[in-house]
């Protein structure tokens, strides 16, 4: 399933996973297209490229959303709640 006229990747997987966290696909979506999401640490495996950023989702819920670009998308690989550091970097960087 595409959304976002094509612009994000989703299937049961990454669904499935980020339910786990209490993250939906809008709010992972919402997160990444913050105009004031700021990079956050991510991890890398061997074969992708992976990037995280902490962003805010239309009802202000702070999430750190871990994604890759697939076939010229964006794959959310795992979002969740940002840890209250993360929270006050992202407050931090708002000013």
């Amino acid at each position: 399933m595409a959304t976002m006229d094509g612009l994000f990747d989703w299937d049961g997987a990454n669904i499935e996973h980020i339910a786990e966290h209490g993250v939906s696909p809008d709010e992972a979506e919402e997160a990444l297209l913050d105009a004031r999401r700021i990079p956050a640490a991510s991890y890398g495996v061997a074969d992708e490229r992976r990037r995280a950023v902490i962003g805010v989702t239309e009802t202000g819920r702070l999430l750190i959303v871990v994604y890759t670009r697939r076939r010229n998308m964006i794959r959310v690989i795992t979002a969740s709640d940002a840890s209250d550091a993360a929270k006050r970097q992202y407050r931090r960087r708002r000013r």
